[in-house]
């Protein structure tokens, strides 16, 4: 089974992104929850790792923070810059490569928001965060619910591997599924802490909307979170 293309998103990224701003997995779920773990960001250097069409930047950039972004798409890259102009700096760049843009110790928060299934080289994505962020700095990231997966694919929970799904709407990806327990054992050996684990609910808006949606996250997880702080 092949890794995950870095740039898989490109072919259908308008689509996506528009499909993003509203669907309920991520406008009413995935987004509430992280930028709620992310807390205040008023005047805060963030880094947005893997900002797909930009819906994170520009709801920071709303907040009052100054924004970094990246991702492998150019075509996601481009969409973020006409969401948010100048008002970020953005770069197309794979998460498995070395942010020799980005100084040490030179960030307060870094967000990944349902970027880490997809990235093929975890364990040095992640040492670099740990050289980015301030001493006070974390990492904010979602991901696949491990359970969810499990639930879905089947076979054995403790699979590491990449694996290929047709969406709903036809499009192809690849990620990877894996424990929790690799997922936490890569967080430890590149430096981190795990200081909240978050399994987010629905937004209460979302039972009038799309009630299946609803009632699915209301009793099993979709996506887990965590806020890591260096140790």
């Amino acid at each position: 089974m092949p890794a995950p293309d870095p740039a898989q998103y490109d072919s259908f990224a308008a689509e996506y992104a528009e499909h993003a701003a509203t669907a309920p997995w991520n406008a009413l779920y995935d987004r509430p929850a992280v930028l709620e773990l992310m807390g205040d960001v008023a005047g805060r250097q963030v880094l947005d790792a893997g900002c797909g069409p930009g819906l994170y930047v520009a709801e920071l950039l709303a907040r009052g923070a100054a924004v970094a972004g990246c991702d492998y798409s150019p075509r996601m890259v481009e969409l973020a810059r006409e969401r948010v102009g100048d008002a970020a700096d953005l770069r197309v760049h794979s998460l498995a490569d070395p942010f020799d843009w980005v100084h040490d110790e030179s960030i307060d928060v870094v967000v990944s928001a349902l970027v880490h299934h997809y990235v093929n080289d975890r364990l040095g994505f992640l040492r670099e965060v740990h050289r980015m962020l301030r001493p006070q700095g974390a990492l904010v990231l979602s991901t696949h619910h491990p359970t969810g997966d499990w639930h879905r694919l089947g076979g054995s929970y403790f699979t590491v591997e990449p694996v290929t799904e047709t969406w709903r709407k036809g499009w192809e990806v690849t990620a990877w599924r894996m424990p929790l327990t690799q997922l936490t054992s890569e967080f430890a050996a590149a430096g981190f802490l795990i200081e909240r684990l978050v399994e987010p609910s629905p937004q209460p808006e979302m039972v009038e909307i799309y009630p299946e949606s609803f009632q699915r996250l209301s009793t099993e997880p979709g996506f887990i979170l965590f806020r890591l702080v260096k140790r």
